[in-house]
C-alpha cells in the first residue's frame, strides 16, 4: 500500500523520535554509577541507645563504609540531639545528593527534597524505602512482612529532620542510654506504624537492645556522606 505525503512524514517522525528515546534510554541506562553516599547501618553497635553519642555513632558510619570501600568520604550519622547544645539530623549531613549502594538509585538531590521542606517537595517525597534504604553492602533491610522486621531506624528526630523541643526524652539520653528513656525512630521501608515516616514514625518503648527488638528494630541508623 502507498503513503501518501502527509502519512509518509509522520511515520518519519515517529520512527525517528522513537530511535531518540531508545538511544536517551542506553545512555541512561550506561550512565556510570555515583559513589554510595548514603546507607543503613548493617549491625548495630549492639548496645541498644548507646551509640557513644554522636562521635560513637559517626565512628560506627565511617567503619562500615570504610568495609565497603567507601572511607575515602567522611560520613555522619542521620542522629539529632537534645538540650542546650542540641543538634539537627538534617544540619549534619551535607548537601547531597546521595545514593545508594551502586550507585544508581539516588536517595535524594538535596536536604530540602529529602525533608519535603515545601509543600511541592512534600507531594513529590524523597525515593526512600525498602529498595532504596539498602546497607553498605548492598543489602536490603528486613521491613514489614520480613522476619525479623528490623525497620526501626534510631534518628531522635522530627519529620523536618530537627531535634526535639519539649523537655521529653527522644534521643535515650542523647544517645548514652541503654535503659529507661525513649528513642524516635523512622522506618527504612517507610511501611507500618504512626505514618510510615522514614525518620519519624513512633518512639521506642525503651534504651535496651530488648526494648529496640520488640518493635521491629536492631539499633540501626542511617549514614550519610557529607562529601
Amino acid at each position: 500500500m502507498m503513503l501518501n505525503k502527509k502519512h509518509g512524514a509522520s511515520l518519519v517522525i515517529a520512527v525517528a523520535v522513537a530511535v531518540a528515546g531508545a538511544s536517551y534510554a542506553v545512555v541512561a541506562q550506561q550512565a556510570p554509577p555515583q559513589p554510595m553516599s548514603f546507607f543503613v547501618t548493617s549491625v548495630g553497635l549492639g548496645d541498644g541507645a548507646n551509640l557513644g553519642g554522636l562521635a560513637g555513632a559517626d565512628a560506627h558510619c565511617q567503619t562500615l563504609a570504610t568495609a565497603a570501600g567507601r572511607g575515602d568520604s567522611t560520613w555522619r550519622a542521620y542522629l539529632s540531639t537534645q538540650g542546650p547544645n542540641a543538634v539537627n539530623a538534617r544540619d549534619r549531613i551535607g548537601s547531597g545528593p546521595w545514593y545508594a549502594s551502586g550507585g544508581r538509585r539516588r536517595a535524594a538531590m538535596d536536604v530540602a527534597s529529602l525533608h519535603g521542606d515545601t509543600l511541592e517537595l512534600a507531594q513529590v517525597g524523597n525515593a526512600l524505602g525498602k529498595v532504596i534504604s539498602m546497607t553498605e553492602n548492598g543489602d536490603r533491610v528486613n521491613g514489614v512482612g520480613d522476619s525479623p522486621n528490623q525497620h526501626d531506624i534510631l534518628t531522635g528526630s522530627q519529620t523536618n529532620g530537627r531535634a526535639y523541643t519539649d523537655g521529653m526524652d527522644h534521643t535515650c539520653n542523647n544517645w548514652t542510654g541503654n535503659g529507661t528513656g525513649s528513642a524516635q525512630l523512622g522506618h527504612s521501608d517507610k511501611q507500618g506504624g504512626n505514618n510510615g515516616s522514614w525518620n519519624s514514625s513512633h518512639p521506642s518503648r525503651g534504651c535496651g537492645q530488648a526494648d529496640l527488638v520488640a518493635t521491629g528494630g536492631a539499633g540501626l541508623f542511617y549514614c550519610f556522606a557529607t562529601n
